[in-house]
C-alpha cells in the first residue's frame, strides 16, 4: 500500500472500503469493452460443457457490465471426437481412474445450481448410447432460431440438468425428449419441488413445432455448420471457448476451468488463483490480517 493508503485505512471503520483499498478498486477504470464476445460451443454429454455453462450462466450479467457478450452454440462432441482422433476419458484407463476426482472437484467448485440449490449429479449408466445427442441439439438449434435467448437458456440449463441428474433420462429416445421438453418450467433457474406445478415454457403446439424443427434439413444443417465452425476454431472437445477481445483478436480455450484466462485475454479486473499466506482471511485475499493492529 502506498503511504497515502496506509492513512486511509487508518482513519476507516467500515469493512468494505478497506477491502477497496487492498484491492485497489476505487474504482475500476477499466471501461466497457467494445465488440468482446464469449462464443462456447458445448453438448448436453459433456459434463465440463454443463459446468462451464452454468459459470457463464451465472456472471453473464457482470460480463454484459463490462460490454461482453455471450452465445452458447450447440455441438455434437461426438463429431469433434471423430474428426480431430479424440477420445472420450472413460475410454483411456489413466483417464478413466483419474476422472471421478476431477469431476467430484469441479462439482463442487460450481457447487449450485443458479437459483442456489445443490447440484445433484451422477453420471449416466451408459453414457456412450445417452451421449448420441443429434436430436436433443437440433431441437436446441430450433429453439435458438425461433425463440427469444432466454428460453434458449432455460431450456439447454433444464436439458443439462434431466441429461446429469438422476434418473439420468436417455434423450436420444423421440419420446423422451418431448416429454421433457413439455415439462420445462417457464422462468427454470434449478429444480424445486413446486416444478411440476409452475407454468410450462412451451405449448404442446410450440413442442410439437421443435420436434418437427428437429428433423427438419434446416436445422440439421444449423447442427453441421456449428460444428464445422468449432473445428475450424481448433475444438477437439466440449466445451470450446472462442473469446474475442476488443482488439478484434479471438483466442480458443478448451475446459470448464480456464476463465481467468479468458478474462485477461478480454481485458477484464478478476481475481487470479492465489495461495494466501498463514493469517490471511480467505474471504478478502492478500494483505487482509484478521488481528487487531497487523502491520500493513
Amino acid at each position: 500500500l502506498t503511504s497515502n493508503q496506509r492513512r486511509m485505512w487508518r482513519t476507516m471503520h467500515n469493512v468494505e472500503a478497506r477491502r477497496k483499498v487492498f484491492f485497489h478498486t476505487l474504482p475500476y477504470v477499466g471501461g466497457r469493452k467494445e465488440n468482446c464476445k464469449i462464443d462456447c460451443y458445448l453438448d448436453i454429454a459433456s459434463l465440463y460443457s454443463y459446468l462451464a455453462y452454468l459459470d457463464l450462466l451465472r456472471n453473464r450479467p457482470i460480463l454484459a457490465s463490462h460490454g461482453v457478450t455471450v452465445e452458447f452454440h450447440p455441438t455434437f462432441l461426438g463429431a469433434l471426437n471423430q474428426a480431430t482422433g479424440n477420445k472420450p476419458p472413460w475410454t483411456l484407463p489413466a483417464k478413466a481412474a483419474h476422472g471421478p476426482f476431477d469431476a467430484a472437484r469441479s462439482i463442487a467448485r460450481q457447487g449450485t445450481y443458479p437459483n442456489g440449490s445443490p447440484l445433484n449429479i451422477t453420471f449416466p449408466e451408459n453414457l456412450f448410447i445417452n451421449g448420441k445427442t443429434i436430436l436433443p441439439l437440433r431441437a436446441l438449434h430450433c429453439i435458438k432460431s425461433k425463440f427469444p435467448p432466454e428460453t434458449l437458456d432455460q431450456t439447454l440449463l433444464y436439458l443439462f440438468h434431466i441429461f446429469w441428474s438422476p434418473p439420468n433420462l436417455n434423450l436420444t429416445v423421440p419420446e423422451n425428449l418431448k416429454s421433457t421438453l413439455l415439462a420445462v418450467p417457464e422462468g427454470f433457474s434449478g429444480p424445486t419441488a413446486n416444478d411440476d406445478k409452475k407454468k410450462k415454457l412451451f405449448s404442446a403446439e410450440q413442442v410439437e413445432e421443435i420436434m418437427k424443427g428437429a428433423q427438419a434439413e434446416e436445422f440439421k444443417g444449423k447442427l453441421k455448420k456449428t460444428t464445422d465452425e468449432a473445428l475450424e476454431r481448433g475444438a477437439f472437445g466440449a466445451p470450446w471457448i472462442w473469446a474475442t477481445n476488443d482488439k478484434g483478436e479471438g483466442e480458443p480455450f478448451f475446459g470448464s476451468d480456464r476463465f481467468h484466462f479468458v478474462y485477461k485475454h478480454l481485458g477484464l479486473p478478476y481475481r487470479d488463483v492465489e495461495v494466501l499466506a498463514n493469517g490471511d482471511d480467505p474471504k478478502w485475499g492478500k494483505l487482509w490480517r484478521k488481528e487487531n493492529g497487523a502491520k500493513l
